[in-house]
């Protein structure tokens, strides 16, 4: 079992979610931007960390959402979830392919990652 870290990141009263670059598993599929807890390695620093590397932003956390547990053919992912607020920093992307912010009742037009689709449904009161 992985463990990876997650970010609901709200910016301008929207939510910022990333496309998966082709050479990515699951390439195009959408995702809440983040990454794999490293050994010795807490939840908010992880979080913060893979943010800042893959879209060169600084974010504040709001709350810790439900983790999901899901299973693709070659791994077992633990997936936390966490709230976060866009704090600064001009956003790149630098492992993502396109970005989009949207309102909570767009977010469900995307083709997602299967793992990513139960955090849909905690965060509709967004």
């Amino acid at each position: 079992m992985t463990t990876v870290v997650c970010a609901v990141i709200i910016k301008e009263n929207r939510i910022l979610v990333t496309q998966r670059s082709l050479k990515m598993a699951l390439p195009l599929k959408w995702e809440f931007p983040g990454g794999k807890l490293e050994q010795n390695e807490d939840e908010i620093s992880c979080i913060k960390r893979e943010i800042k590397e893959e879209l060169n932003i600084e974010i504040v956390i709001l709350k810790r959402l439900i983790p999901v547990t899901h299973k693709y053919p070659n791994i077992e992912i633990n997936l936390i979830p966490y709230v976060v607020q866009y704090q600064s920093g001009e956003l790149k992307l630098n492992e993502h392919i396109n970005y989009k912010l949207l309102k909570t009742n767009e977010l469900n037009s995307l083709d997602w990652a299967e793992a990513d689709i139960p955090i849909l449904k905690q965060i509709t009161h967004i």
